[in-house]
């Protein structure tokens, strides 16, 4: 087992450990010196490091690369940051298998993805209207080997082996209980909105099957999920026939989710279901967000700045005794 994770990480901690490179590169400082700045991270989270100075072998290392380090936690502009002595390429033949398992270094989203798209499914087969029935189970019978282990975003909220899955599957729970209380709602359109909204990050960004994201697809950089999720719709409704009214319905909610032009959607929602969507989504990528924060952080103490949270220090209550 890794020794510590970066979740535990504290103030002048000395550690020696294996990590995995999420992003590294070899920079210029201000004294005209190389330096090597590196991201490295394990299934609890990410942490930049410094190496002031860079060898040969520090020019080889590459993302996803296990690497074993030697290094000192400082603090930089309020966040934790590693000084590193040593870095170097870990051999898997010369490591522990439990040290080297993959399952130590890739976060993961916390259920099974074959039980998320089993729960996904069956919300779509319970759809009453036809149409939308159809164009759901179509979308997710077509997408499904990506949707094992696609993440929901390169970075931020359920970037994660199978995030996309649990982000979907949160937004659906949630909808339900809207539906609940606000019986206008059309429960069929709010559960299609939710499958569609995000279905094309499969396509955004460009990711492996250890649910890491390396980047964007060409399409994604010039076009992104959005105005990609609205020509899948246009196309399937097509292929399937869906009544016109129906289809403008999906792409408005597909193009509308962001609300903000800055934000990607240059329409906010003009109907119920569409609003309601907007807010599933940004409740769930926030409560991730804090959870994430609450997790990293001590009892009785404040997170590091989270800027997708608006550069907020999360507070974790210090636990009651029973």
């Amino acid at each position: 087992m890794k020794q510590i994770f970066v979740k535990d990480l504290k103030k002048d901690m000395e550690i020696i450990d294996f990590f995995m490179v999420k992003s590294v590169s070899v920079r210029t400082g201000s004294t005209g010196k190389p330096y090597l700045d590196v991201t490295l991270g394990d299934n609890t989270g990410e942490i930049n490091g410094k190496k002031w100075d860079v060898g040969a072998s520090d020019h080889l290392l590459k993302e996803k690369d296990i690497v074993k380090i030697i290094a000192v936690v400082n603090e930089f502009n309020s966040q934790l940051q590693l000084k590193i002595q040593r870095i170097r390429k870990a051999v898997p033949e010369s490591n522990p298998d439990d040290i080297m398992d993959m399952g130590n270094f890739v976060k993961a989203a916390p259920e099974d993805p074959d039980d998320m798209y089993g729960y996904i499914k069956n919300a779509c087969e319970e759809i009453k209207d036809p149409d939308y029935r159809k164009l759901t189970l179509k979308v997710l019978e077509e997408n499904r080997e990506k949707l094992m282990y696609y993440p929901a975003a390169s970075k931020n909220h359920h970037a994660e082996l199978g995030g996309l899955l649990y982000h979907t599957k949160r937004m659906l729970m949630n909808g339900e209980r809207v539906c609940e209380v606000y019986t206008n709602l059309d429960r069929d359109l709010v559960t299609a909105g939710v499958v569609l909204h995000d279905m094309q990050k499969i396509f955004e960004i460009d990711a492996d099957t250890d649910g890491m994201a390396s980047g964007y697809s060409f399409e994604g950089q010039m076009l992104g999920h959005i105005i990609m999720g609205v020509k899948y719709v246009e196309e399937l409704a097509a292929e399937l026939d869906i009544p016109y009214e129906k289809k403008i319905m999906i792409e408005h909610m597909v193009l509308s989710h962001h609300y903000e032009p800055e934000y990607g959607s240059p329409k906010k929602p003009l109907f119920p279901e569409a609003e309601v969507l907007h807010y599933l989504d940004i409740l769930d990528a926030r409560m991730y967000d804090m959870e994430e924060a609450v997790r990293n952080t001590e009892p009785g103490g404040f997170s590091d700045r989270i800027w997708t949270l608006d550069n907020r220090r999360i507070y974790n209550p210090k636990k009651q005794k029973e």
